[in-house]
């Protein structure tokens, strides 16, 4: 199989948004990461899992070119001594293990510094599923598929049937190929919208192949582990900690807030006028998003803030048939926009994966993701869940505000 990953700005944007920040304020901290498969009737067979290994093998022994250094320091909101530190960046094959003893047949760990195993999680998971589509089935027939759901899906927006506001391609982690994530995105490009506008994408690399965009800022991985890693934090104030640490880095740049890696209702609490006003939008990737766009249309309202100036950016499991409905349902209330996934990068007649990779230890400590939908979370310790949800349940039934702010 011909190599996967071809350049180490083939990641999302959001981990370089982090990465800085964690190069600036974190770069002691330590994580374990876990890869997990969340479909019960996939199996990784040993030779997809040797060749998996092969992949990520290869990805350790990229390195940045001066040209992709000097793309990063052309966005503004990157620094001079963050590109400095990629030009000395590689990734270690010894930070990963692996076990088949899963029941999926595949199991992987990343242990290391956050700013290593931050960079390892993208690329892994491309892998993964570049690996088993083309092993498990036929691969041409696969992107016959692929091609004629495509077409069919820009014939709708281009014709105004479906109209998205603003959307961007967020497929890179669960892309059928890097051939057919590539297909997309310039077919999404070379194309014009009554009611739509393609405004770039997550993966970097394609970003500056095709002249777009790079598009994200935060992870839930930010949250946790700024929020979490630290054993003198309460974690029921994770929010504040990580939006604290983001404007540090920041200022009013690259800012759309993750509303819930400890519950929405949660963030709101620590989401006051200063943050309000200081980051240009919010993104939902868990529970209603019509529940939880009136609630942030209404959280604004309530601190005097006109909704119509930020962004509500929905990256749920979106397909254009939902895209469409939300954007109907909030029009002329708030900005939107979307970032849609799978349904761009790996909609064929196969069934997607469903593969995460998710922290589970930071410094020594489990950290969880307490989302508005049940099942999402990861984490390998139940009692540490037990317990990061009755500090949130007590912080919220006691209606504490944040005692945090000077």
């Amino acid at each position: 199989m011909e190599q996967i990953i071809h350049s180490l700005l083939e990641t999302d944007a959001y981990k370089f948004s982090m990465g800085q920040a964690i190069y600036h304020q974190f770069s002691d901290y330590k994580t374990t990461w876990s890869f997990k498969c969340r479909n019960t009737d996939v199996h990784f067979t040993p030779e997809m899992v040797e060749e998996i290994k092969r992949q990520i093998r290869l990805y350790c022994d990229l390195r940045f070119t001066e040209e992709e250094l000097e793309y990063l320091d052309q966005i503004k909101w990157i620094k001079g001594s963050y590109c400095d530190f990629l030009r000395l960046w590689e990734p270690r094959y010894a930070d990963f293990t692996f076990d088949t003893d899963d029941p999926s047949g595949l199991s992987i760990e990343t242990r290391g510094t956050w700013l290593n195993t931050s960079m390892y999680e993208i690329p892994t998971l491309a892998i993964v599923n570049e690996v088993y589509f083309r092993m498990a089935y036929d691969y041409d027939t696969l992107m016959d598929s692929f091609r004629r759901r495509l077409d069919a899906k820009i014939e709708k927006i281009t014709t105004g049937e479906y109209n998205l506001s603003a959307f961007s391609e967020f497929g890179l982690r669960r892309r059928l190929s890097g051939e057919a994530q590539d297909l997309a995105i310039k077919a999404l490009k070379d194309h014009k919208y009554p009611g739509s506008t393609f405004v770039g994408t997550s993966n970097v690399y394609l970003a500056k192949k095709h002249n777009l965009t790079p598009i994200g800022t935060m992870a839930h991985e930010w949250l946790m582990c700024v929020g979490q890693g630290n054993h003198k934090h309460n974690p029921a104030y994770s929010n504040w900690y990580a939006m604290d640490a983001w404007v540090k880095e920041y200022g009013v740049l690259n800012g759309t807030a993750l509303t819930d890696a400890i519950t929405t209702d949660c963030f709101l609490q620590d989401f006051q006028l200063t943050f309000a006003t200081l980051f240009s939008g919010v993104r939902h990737d868990s529970g209603d998003p019509i529940e939880w766009g009136e609630k942030m249309i209404s959280h604004y309202q309530s601190l005097g803030i006109d909704p119509r100036t930020k962004t509500l950016l929905f990256s749920d499991s979106l397909n254009f048939e939902k895209a469409n409905a939300i954007n109907e349902h909030f029009k002329g209330r708030a900005r939107v926009a979307f970032g849609i996934g799978t349904y761009l990068a790996n909609d064929t007649d196969v069934p997607a994966l469903n593969i995460v990779m998710k922290t589970t230890i930071c410094n020594g400590m489990d950290v969880a993701k307490i989302s508005d939908t049940e099942g999402k979370g990861m984490c390998k310790n139940p009692d540490y869940v037990h317990y990061l949800n009755r500090c949130i349940r007590w912080r919220m039934d006691h209606n504490t505000g944040n005692s945090l702010r000077v």
